[in-house]
């Protein structure tokens, strides 16, 4: 048996995502890979890192700062998060990541990506971290309009969620055959087309595949769900998700919602450690 963690993103809804993480880290959940998508790949990467509290630690420590996010930061770099800082100067500086640990561990990490010049999904696995490996983490985070495509390995890249926004197939493709997947969204969700789509078109006229994707996403996302739904009632799959939806913003930095929706990821994974236990034959 082969067990994976597939992480969709959400921007700060992944605080759920990060409390139900740290709750299976201190139960010592074994995985053989995790696959995040955008915020599931910057707060997946510290399960392989065996850092729990970390995600929420440095977001409640410089949430207020200006190199780390907004508009203050988009203004001066184009980038709404900091790259440098966010990037490379909080993981490796001001709070740490633990790099022998993710190097050691011999779980695998996957991050998705979304390819500006064709809007397909790039894939790539993360051995360890470094400057170079932590732009593979920034592209897969890095929303269109509001950040600069990240080149790096003769790819452009942007947002992963355009692409595979919950790659439970791919990681069954790679043999992954029992899967616990954490969404951002309550059961029962289903994805409309983005609003403003004209004012999207025109802003990203330079990138019209990315706009495409964009178009097409809730497409895209909605038969993703209704495949994870499948493959739960196989049995092969379990789904974490919340409750109700999430009370916080995918860009909002408010210290109270962001500790209220980390504290309801660790009570839905309290609330089911024994069911995950039994469900990856712990």
């Amino acid at each position: 048996m082969k067990r994976g963690l597939v992480l969709e993103g959400g921007g700060m809804r992944g605080m759920f995502t990060a409390g139900v993480m740290d709750e299976m880290m201190e139960n010592n959940i074994p995985f053989e890979g995790v696959v995040g998508v955008s915020a599931g790949a910057t707060f997946g990467a510290n399960y392989k890192s065996k850092q729990p509290g970390r995600v929420l630690r440095y977001n409640v420590r410089f949430k207020d700062d200006p190199r780390y996010m907004g508009v203050r930061c988009l203004l001066k770099t184009g980038d709404w998060v900091g790259s440098e800082f966010a990037y490379h100067v909080l993981p490796m500086e001001l709070d740490r990541v633990d790099f022998d640990t993710f190097k050691n561990n011999p779980m695998e990490f996957h991050v998705v990506c979304t390819d500006v010049d064709t809007g397909k999904a790039v894939y790539h696995q993360m051995s360890e971290i470094d400057h170079h490996e932590m732009d593979w983490i920034r592209a897969s985070a890095s929303l269109p309009m509001v950040s600069r495509p990240v080149e790096i390995d003769g790819y452009r890249l942007l947002d992963g969620g355009m692409a595979d926004s919950i790659p439970l197939e791919y990681f069954q493709k790679l043999g992954y055959d029992r899967n616990i997947v954490i969404l951002t969204q309550p059961k029962g969700f289903k994805k409309s087309l983005q609003s403003g789509m004209p004012l999207c078109r025109f802003l990203l006229r330079k990138l019209p595949k990315i706009s495409e994707a964009l178009e097409n996403r809730h497409l895209m996302y909605n038969r993703e769900l209704d495949y994870i739904d499948e493959q739960e009632r196989l049995g092969n799959t379990l789904l974490i998700y919340p409750e109700d939806e999430l009370p916080i913003g995918r860009i909002e930095q408010d210290e109270a919602k962001m500790r209220h929706v980390y504290q309801m990821g660790r009570d839905a994974a309290k609330a089911r450690m024994e069911e995950i236990k039994k469900f990856l034959g712990c």
